[in-house]
């Protein structure tokens, strides 16, 4: 059995993640989806189990904010934050989580903890990352890191200062109107790791506003 094992989308379906996905039996994600159009585009996949992360919003009131399932005799907990999972884990191998957009493998007290990162919009130079598992015959359980970044160009240029005011609202503007992260840069003239960048602020800080979003960048 193959599983794809993903989290903090945020509303971006990168093609290499799509292509890693595919032909995956089973497909984990721990929330931070943050639409529905993306949602339903996932889970036209492969069989899904989805938690409701921060960014999620009243499309996503129905999705549990933690669950507990099984999969090929393994238990499995998943919960967006770590923070919140439940304090009695007895009884379960995995426990699967996101929100950090920081990979994390580790095994602590018989549980194996796992972070598949972020594979949505890049913060800043940290990596696109997800995980396959895999569960042989025998129940022999694998684990891969799968990372799907380029590399941050050093040195990128960004807009003088008086014109990111009017090109955020541009671009915030375009991802409301469903475009593409290849879209948004194409009409706006910039770098894709910019708008991936901006996106990933306001989709991460509810309420945010301009100069919230200036103060939050980290250019090279």
């Amino acid at each position: 059995m193959r599983i794809a094992i993903i989290s903090d989308t945020h509303s971006l379906l990168r093609p290499e993640v799509e292509e890693a996905i595919s032909g995956c039996d089973r497909i984990l994600h721990g929330g931070d989806i943050a639409s529905k159009e993306l949602y339903d585009r996932i889970n036209d996949m492969a069989p899904c189990i989805f938690v409701r992360g921060n960014a999620d919003r009243e499309w996503a009131e129905d999705l549990p904010e933690d669950i507990e399932f099984e999969i090929a005799g393994f238990r499995f907990y998943m919960v967006h934050n770590i923070r919140h999972a439940k304090k009695d884990l007895s009884g379960i191998d995995f426990l699967v989580y996101g929100h950090s957009h920081r990979y994390e493998e580790k095994r602590v007290d018989g549980i194996t903890y796992l972070n598949p990162g972020s594979c949505g919009p890049r913060r800043f130079t940290q990596p696109v990352t997800m995980m396959l598992m895999t569960i042989d015959d025998e129940g022999s359980v694998s684990i891969e890191k799968k990372d799907l970044s380029p590399i941050l160009k050093r040195g990128a240029k960004y807009p003088p200062a008086k014109e990111m005011d009017k090109l955020i609202k541009s671009i915030i503007k375009d991802m409301n109107s469903n475009r593409t992260v290849d879209q948004i840069s194409e009409r706006n003239h910039i770098e894709k790791e910019l708008v991936e960048q901006i996106l990933q602020i306001y989709t991460t800080h509810p309420g945010i506003d301009i100069d919230g979003i200036l103060n939050r960048m980290n250019p090279d």
